[in-house]
């Protein structure tokens, strides 16, 4: 008869522990959704900020003009379509192969060292 009076009360304990987490999960969610809703419409409009020029725009290039500066147009124009997208690709292709390159010779390196100067110490005492 004890083991069911315990079986049971895992039971009630189970069922409160699944109500607190399930209750847990609805507050969490209402709070990111308020706190997407507040941010969303508290940010903004692009009408809004069209009244607003970069600091390129107001400061740079109006010091630009007056030296006799053109802003002339880029090397790379990175604007057009997904370029920028791509060359940000590379980049973390070319990182990431040389990161995971010498990744190995970093992490070994130390061990080897570690290894060569307790070898060295104990050789000596």
């Amino acid at each position: 008869m004890k083991l069911r009076v315990k079986s049971s009360e895992l039971r009630v304990k189970k069922t409160k522990n699944r109500l607190s987490r399930l209750l847990f999960t609805v507050y969490c969610s209402l709070f990111t959704v308020a706190l997407l809703l507040t941010s969303h419409f508290s940010l903004p409009t692009s009408a809004f900020a069209a009244e607003w020029s970069g600091v390129d725009e107001s400061v740079v290039e109006k010091y630009a003009k007056d030296h006799g500066r053109e802003a002339k147009e880029p090397l790379i124009n990175t604007d057009q379509g997904d370029l920028l997208l791509f060359m940000f690709l590379i980049g973390g292709v070319i990182g990431g192969f040389a990161a995971g390159y010498y990744w190995r010779m970093l992490t070994e390196g130390r061990t080897k060292t570690a290894e060569h100067g307790k070898g060295k110490v104990s050789g000596n005492v």
